[in-house]
This record gives C-alpha cells, structure tokens and sequence, in this order.
C-alpha cells in the first residue's frame, strides 16, 4: 500500500471512522495508528477532523481531542450549528467535508500518498483533483458490512482500496483495554482507556455511509 520512503498524509473523517470500526465491534487505537503508518514511510501530517458540541457542559469526545492534539495529530474542530428541521425533530449539523478537502488541497504539492479514512461518496471528487496532482491515494473503509460503509463511487476512484477490517491487529485497540465501569448514553469507549471517542453519525439510508448533518440524539 506504500513505497518505503515516500512522503505521507493521513486524512481521518472522525465520525465516519468510528462507526466503521464500530460496525465491525472493534476500538481504534490512535497510537497504534500513528505508529503503523510511521513505519510506512514518512509520515508528514495526520489529519483528523470532527465537530464539537460547544454548549454542552461535557462532551465525551473532548478527552480524545485532547489526547491526539498532544500525541502527533493535527486535529481539526469545529462547533456544530443546531437546528430543527420541518418535522420538529431536533438535529445537530457538523460536517467537516470543507475543512478536509482544503487542507487535502494545500498539502497535495508536498506529499506522495494520501491515506484517506472514510467512506463518504463525497470525497469522490477530491480524490480525483489529488489524483491529477500526481498523489497516490488509498481510501480505508470496509465493505464487509450490510450495507458497505464506502461508497461505491470513492472505492473505484481511489487508487488502493483497503478494507479496515484488515488492519484490526495492528491499529485496533485489545478489548482488555476497554473501561470497566458502564458507559453512559453517547460515551463509547476509546484508546486509551481514559479517552473517549466520538459518537457515531446515523446512517445515511442505502448507502451505509455516516452523516454528519444528521442527528446527534
């Protein structure tokens, strides 16, 4: 999946990433990510991008925040905007696409390979303007699940294609690890064990793909 050598960016769609690994009943390790792809080559940046509930008084997903802010990543947050749509339900919108695909941009004239972790259609495009940069690009998703989490469209655009499910050993975090006490409603376990990761986006329907302008309940 990578030349020895060659220069690296890692670019993590927080909330798509979570519910991929947690469709397959496994925590990601961050650390053990991060060193993986270390050892690959030379691993210029790790992006990683979710959105933060500012007015909550705790959000479960700060610790982590924290945690990769510290320990290699680039972390990339913004505050969701609340709303309530035609039937009155409550939503919380958080899409991080835009900061992504900027960031992609910029950086695509210093790099080699992009490793993109996500399965949302909508990158489809930015992997084909990365592409004509002359940067190699690998999506991470799986399509082991019912409905696949990547979308059919980014898979085939991507130059490698890599099912997650087999990089559990090396980037997934040993169920010893998790918390012993019970977790509260929105709070998922995390590596390490003091961190907490963020929830997962619902499902968009037939797609099996996340959404981050969906609800957040």
């Amino acid at each position: 999946m990578t030349v020895p050598g060659e220069k690296i960016a890692l670019f993590i769609d927080g909330a798509n990433l979570y519910a991929t690994a947690k469709s397959l009943g496994f925590d990601i390790d961050y650390k053990k990510l991060l060193g993986e792809f270390q050892s690959r080559g030379y691993l210029l940046r790790a992006f990683y991008y979710t959105a933060v509930i500012e007015d909550q008084e705790y959000s479960s997903i700060r610790p982590l925040i924290d945690w990769l802010d510290y320990n290699g990543y680039a972390v990339v947050t913004k505050a969701t905007k609340e709303f309530v749509d035609q039937t009155g339900r409550r939503k919380v919108k958080g899409n991080m696409d835009i900061e992504l695909a900027v960031d992609a941009m910029e950086i695509a004239g210093t790099i080699d390979h992009m490793v993109l972790f996500s399965g949302d259609g909508d990158f489809r495009s930015l992997v084909e303007a990365v592409q004509r940069k002359g940067v190699r690009v690998t999506v991470i998703s799986t399509v082991t699940t019912q409905p696949p989490m990547v979308a059919d469209e980014l898979r085939r655009q991507a130059d490698v294609f890599t099912d997650i499910i087999t990089l559990r050993n090396k980037i997934g975090r040993d169920p010893s690890e998790r918390p012993a006490r019970p977790r509260e409603h929105g709070e998922p376990g995390q590596h390490p064990a003091f961190l907490q990761r963020p929830s997962g986006a619902p499902q968009r329907a037939g797609a099996g793909v996340p959404d981050d302008d969906e609800n957040y309940e």
